[in-house]
């Protein structure tokens, strides 16, 4: 292609993205979101390995609630002190994981970019879901390469592991058992930019468990589809390669051969399918769908799935997401009557 014709063509791309892309976002400035960032893996690194039980203590008065969480979930150790002794003393020696905090301190010096599209996350979802009490904290720690990333903590919490988030060049990614745990395809995800998408799902996850599984393709296309359309409307701000984990190029791919996507799955009479191992990977994350393509995203029903239900809620608008939620996934595929 031609230099001068591409011009064209992006330019002309950038006003339809433009104008597909606005959001009508709800005026919530009146909602006070006053999320507190507490940096518990400075505190952690500052242990004294010479008097751990001390340490401990000083550590728990300040993170009562987390601590337990940390040690116990994200560590994995077992409840007997003796062994968190001498567990958070190998742990606190690790010179990969001394060498993870220094680096996490440095690339997160500040969690501003963070805490401000969280805070009009939580403005938002209190918007749509008022009844739902919202984290007042964002506690961020570093745990294991193979452990959690981001999670709602005991006591409802916002906790990110920065482990995760390193970037996706990182070192400690390209490591043996590390990059066969989190191949390219999820490694890639391993950017800042995810944090605030990934702490929003968690919180959905809360709101509306994903009670899908073992149900059939379509069922679960519009389960996963519903969640996306919610996420996009508690980041609207957030790109929706992120959002859905696609690349850029994927994403793009996705709504070019949206026609395409569709016809494979009903000539290939997988709508009703329940078989889980044929199911699962139209659904859940993986590297790509050879089937249609080696350059299509794995995952991709639930791009399909996002589609019903965005032609949905335009033929239902005055349905609140909480109504979306609660509807029958059955009743959503037939009412739709989606034909791209």
């Amino acid at each position: 292609m031609k230099f001068r014709y591409l011009s064209i063509i992006i330019a002309s791309f950038l006003i339809i993205s433009a104008c597909k892309g606005k959001k009508n976002i709800p005026d919530v400035s009146s909602i006070v979101v006053d999320l507190k960032v507490e940096r518990f893996e400075d505190d952690f690194y500052k242990i004294d390995t010479t008097k751990i039980v001390q340490s401990l203590d000083l550590l728990n008065k300040k993170y009562q609630a987390f601590l337990p969480d940390y040690l116990y979930q994200v560590l994995g150790l077992m409840p007997q002190p003796d062994s968190v002794i001498s567990q958070v003393k190998l742990f606190l020696r690790d010179s990969l994981y001394r060498t993870i905090y220094q680096d996490a301190a440095k690339k997160f010096s500040s969690l501003n970019d963070v805490k401000t599209e969280l805070t009009l996350g939580l403005q938002l979802t209190k918007h749509y879901f008022p009844k739902y009490n919202l984290p007042k904290k964002l506690i961020t720690f570093v745990g294991p390469l193979d452990g959690v990333g981001t999670a709602l903590t005991s006591d409802h919490s916002l906790a990110v592991g920065l482990q995760g988030y390193l970037g996706k060049d990182y070192d400690a990614y390209q490591n043996g058992y590390i990059a066969q745990t989190y191949p390219a395809y999820k490694s890639r995800r391993f950017e800042p930019q995810y944090i605030a998408t990934n702490c929003i799902k968690n919180i959905i996850e809360e709101l509306f468990p994903d009670k899908s599984n073992g149900r059939p393709l379509a069922e679960r296309m519009i389960e996963q589809g519903r969640r996306l359309y919610v996420l996009d409307m508690l980041l609207p701000k957030t790109a929706d390669s992120v959002k859905t984990g696609y690349t850029q190029s994927q994403l793009e791919q996705c709504f070019d051969n949206e026609k395409t996507i569709w016809a494979y799955f009903v000539q290939g009479n997988l709508l009703f399918e329940r078989e889980p191992s044929v199911v699962s990977p139209y659904v859940t994350d993986g590297p790509k769908t050879p089937e249609l393509s080696e350059t299509s995203p794995g995952n991709i029903g639930s791009f399909s799935g996002w589609q019903i239900v965005k032609k949905w809620m335009d033929a239902h608008p005055k349905n609140s997401l909480n109504e979306l939620m609660q509807t029958p996934t059955m009743t959503i595929f037939n009412d739709a009557g989606y034909k791209p």
